[in-house]
């Protein structure tokens, strides 16, 4: 899940989406980088949405805003982040996270729990059921489980978990609209147990899928594991987003310019992870945990954002879907840390 705010902190200076409201953001947004330059503006329209991505936009009615229910209760017993009790947006950490053995436990408890919570979530997905009634059910499950639900009041948002339809490229937030058949939808789902975050999202199929989507949806998971591939101790950072760039070339999509994060005690921090080439300097440590998350566009990835400052769609309504895993840095590769 990423980050930022309309007063962006020094880190990231620049807003890059058009915005109604006051933007907040989980996903780091790229610094510097406007929606509409570097890679992704020689493809403005990528192939693939010049062959597919205009009949999909005329036969698919645009995202509409729901009605959004009152947050949500967690028992006195389940501790909380630091910013709960704040609608501030924190700041993100500029320190790299390292984890030692009893760390690392944690961490592994706190991702398994958001995978376990996540695969449940995707059993929801079917036409008819309401993205308020997936928060609903992911709430429960988390607060069962001891744990409390990451996304509740970071910034102020309203919901215990991210689930963005269709042109939503991130941060929608659930409501009373009911999910219709051949829609996509990202449900990003952060736990906080034992005082670590675990990290995790996918995109689900709702009912019959064309064959267009069902490749963004593929390829997208395919540039996050190549992503993956990339990581070990000793690594440089760029890696990371040459390997998903050279994949997502071979198929003409565009990378959104949101970002992966450091994750464990802290909910963002550095290092910054770039889904697209040579941005984040240094090399990757063992004992380092961070999500790698690219989200992918059938077409432009000019984007705005509702008046909520939080859900983020694409202006011209082409498709996004993202996967993301939270990973460990170890000495010969990376271990997947929300992996089912």
């Amino acid at each position: 899940m990423e980050l930022l705010a309309s007063s962006p902190p020094p880190l990231f200076p620049s807003s890059p989406c058009r915005r109604s409201g006051t933007l907040h953001n989980f996903h780091a947004v790229a610094p510097g980088k406007s929606y509409s330059s570097g890679e992704t503006s020689r493809r403005a329209i990528c192939r693939a949405a010049e062959i597919h991505g205009s009949e999909q936009v005329k036969g698919r009615e645009p995202l509409r805003r729901g009605t959004v229910s009152p947050r949500l209760k967690v028992p006195d017993h389940i501790p909380r982040p630091p910013y709960d009790g704040t609608d501030q947006l924190p700041d993100v950490n500029p320190d790299r996270q390292m984890h030692d053995s009893e760390s690392i436990v944690r961490m592994r408890a706190a991702c398994k729990l958001a995978a376990r919570v996540l695969q449940y979530a995707g059993t929801l997905v079917k036409p008819s059921m309401t993205t308020d009634e997936i928060d609903r059910a992911v709430h429960r499950m988390i607060i069962d489980a001891g744990a409390y639900p990451s996304p509740l009041g970071y910034g102020g948002f309203p919901k215990s978990v991210c689930t963005s339809v269709n042109e939503c490229i991130c941060h929608g937030i659930p409501d009373s609209r009911e999910l219709r058949d051949g829609d996509i939808i990202n449900i990003d789902v952060t736990v906080y147990l034992n005082g670590h975050h675990g990290d995790t999202s996918r995109t689900y199929f709702c009912g019959e899928v064309d064959e267009p989507t069902k490749q963004l949806v593929k390829v997208t998971e395919e540039c996050m594991l190549r992503g993956i591939s990339a990581c070990k101790h000793g690594a440089s950072f760029k890696t990371i987003g040459e390997r998903i760039s050279e994949h997502v070339n071979k198929y003409g999509y565009s990378v959104d310019p949101f970002v992966g994060h450091g994750v464990g005690t802290i909910f963002h921090s550095e290092p910054i992870i770039w889904h697209t080439y040579d941005y984040e300097p240094g090399f990757m440590v063992a004992g380092q945990t961070f999500t790698i998350e690219p989200t992918l566009s059938m077409g432009s990835t000019q984007c705005e954002v509702w008046g909520d400052g939080w859900t983020a769609i694409t202006v011209d309504g082409s498709l996004n879907a993202q996967f993301e895993h939270t990973v460990l840095v170890t000495v010969d590769g990376a271990e997947v840390l929300t992996k089912c």
